[in-house]
């Protein structure tokens, strides 16, 4: 790696820290903002302010997975302080500076857009989410064995979905001796259920199939386990739901029928902060490299 690298990390939970460690290694400038709580021992780790840093030299700003919010609010866990990604900040970096976030909003999308600056959305990758299926799958099976009173080993598990974080989940969830059905609407996807082994379920048959069900993880960002759904339940059954905010269960009416549900968000960080840290510096040390 160049060693005349300046990247900007601003904001991030514990998989960052990680990643600025790891970034720090390969003789890059790191300039982080949002980690006043926390000393970093390497020489080119720089803490900065929004105001004093020179913007013109920096090659990459690293955003949080979640990006910023809808006014340009950046995430911060080891701050007390707010910080903002703004256009004005960003038409003050180069014209290649290259903006990574793990996802966006169309905030984001309208500031880089307006600028003229290159969004890279880490999340929207094969390579990380697949990866990153593995310590959400850990986590939901985590929650599930912490908030349930019975063993998964023998209860029906519905999953929702069968994309990157669904066909890790259902494979653990089965690995443990559960009985694992998966909704889907795609005949495609229900043959290759069918041959991993699980029990398939067409998406417009759910309300049948959740009735026998003792936990039911969505993965699915859409309004999928609705009032329709949530009615059919058995009272001791357990939501689990992986998708993105706003998600796609409607929790308000859960509660309302005493069913209990988690909206799971970042597991990774979560569960395994320094192995999805890592997943993210790899991929971003790769990114990098292709543009020295």
């Amino acid at each position: 790696m160049q060693n005349n690298l300046h990247v900007l990390i601003m904001g991030g939970d514990a998989r960052y820290l990680h990643v600025i460690r790891m970034l720090a290694q390969e003789n890059i400038t790191v300039y982080v903002i949002g980690y006043d709580h926390i000393h970093f021992n390497e020489i080119n780790v720089q803490h900065v302010e929004l105001e004093s840093i020179d913007h013109s030299i920096l090659n990459a700003i690293i955003l949080p997975v979640a990006g910023t919010d809808t006014k340009g609010k950046v995430e911060v866990t080891y701050s007390d302080k707010s910080i903002y990604l703004t256009e004005q900040l960003l038409s003050c970096t180069p014209s290649n500076c290259v903006i990574y976030t793990g996802t966006s909003n169309n905030y984001l999308d309208h500031a880089t857009a307006a600028t003229n600056r290159k969004l890279v959305k880490l999340f929207a990758r094969d390579d990380i989410a697949i990866y990153n299926s593995i310590p959400t799958a850990e986590g939901a099976l985590k929650i599930a064995i912490e908030e349930t009173d019975v063993t998964i080993h023998g209860s029906n598990v519905s999953i929702l979905g069968f994309g990157r974080v669904g066909m890790t989940v259902a494979r653990l969830f089965q690995s443990v001796g559960a009985h694992v059905s998966v909704a889907v609407r795609s005949s495609t996807a229900i043959a290759r259920i069918t041959e991993m082994g699980f029990t398939p379920v067409q998406l417009r048959n759910l309300k049948q199939a959740i009735e026998t069900m003792d936990i039911c993880i969505n993965t699915i960002p859409d309004n999928v386990v609705d009032k329709t759904i949530i009615s059919a339940m058995k009272p001791s059954m357990f939501i689990i739901d992986l998708a993105s905010k706003p998600g796609g269960t409607d929790f308000n009416f859960a509660a309302k029928q005493g069913i209990k549900a988690s909206h799971a968000l970042g597991l990774p960080g979560k569960v395994a902060s320094k192995s999805a840290g890592l997943i993210i510096a790899n991929v971003l040390l790769s990114l990098l490299e292709e543009r020295a």
